[in-house]
């Protein structure tokens, strides 16, 4: 499977049979606008206009806003419901964790993710080859608690999303903190903004963070 991050939070997943998903598209209020993309998915994690501008994606794609267990174009898929802060939804709502299964691969995307880990959703979503997580904080879980939910998911990958980048506007730390809590030798650094996976490239037994270029 093909994995393209957009910017922000948003990634185009594409399986082998041609299926793909776009998750989180953004409006340019973050401060750039995304790439033109078309897809058959769309996951929209909560309503806040930086993770549900529709407008951003072609192709008349399905759109999933609400937990449960879906199976579009062969491609099977679980929307879990969780908050998007750590008073219960109280502050900014609720937020959708999704998980997709493409081409024998697990990826998870955690959307705005801003409750603290918890066991009931770790088993609820594992397991778990590729993580897409926000690890800039204030909007979201921080680059400490992200690393907890990396140490309790155990994925293969996990690729950081959701912070500040050069031409973002928000008001979210920048990668180098959630960077800090791993060593060297297990941070790979992309320069592409796209990265394919097969089953066969994950072997259980370590994590690597992939840090990708920004299109």
């Amino acid at each position: 499977m093909k994995l393209t991050w957009l910017g922000h939070s948003s990634f185009r997943l594409e399986e082998s049979t041609g299926t793909s998903v776009v998750t989180d598209p953004f409006h340019p209020y973050v401060g750039y606008e995304m790439p033109e993309v078309e897809a058959d998915i769309v996951t929209i994690s909560h309503g806040h206009q930086d993770h549900s501008y529709l407008s951003a994606v072609s192709g008349n794609p399905t759109v999933i806003r609400n937990a449960g267990f879906y199976e579009i174009g062969g491609v099977h898929m679980l929307a879990q419901r969780s908050f998007h802060d750590a008073n219960k939804g109280a502050d900014r709502g609720a937020n959708l964790v999704c998980k997709f299964r493409m081409d024998g691969v697990e990826i998870c995307h955690m959307g705005d993710i801003g409750e603290e880990c918890s066991v009931m959703l770790v088993e609820s979503i594992m397991p778990v080859n590729v993580l897409l997580i926000p690890v800039g904080g204030n909007y979201t879980i921080d680059a400490e608690q992200a690393k907890e939910y990396v140490d309790r998911l155990m994925p293969d990958v996990v690729i950081p999303m959701h912070y500040k980048t050069k031409d973002c506007d928000f008001d979210i730390d920048k990668v180098n903190e959630f960077l800090s809590f791993f060593d060297d030798e297990d941070i790979v650094y992309v320069d592409s903004n796209t990265v394919e996976f097969d089953r066969a490239d994950f072997d259980g037994e370590s994590t690597k963070v992939y840090v990708l270029e920004k299109f």
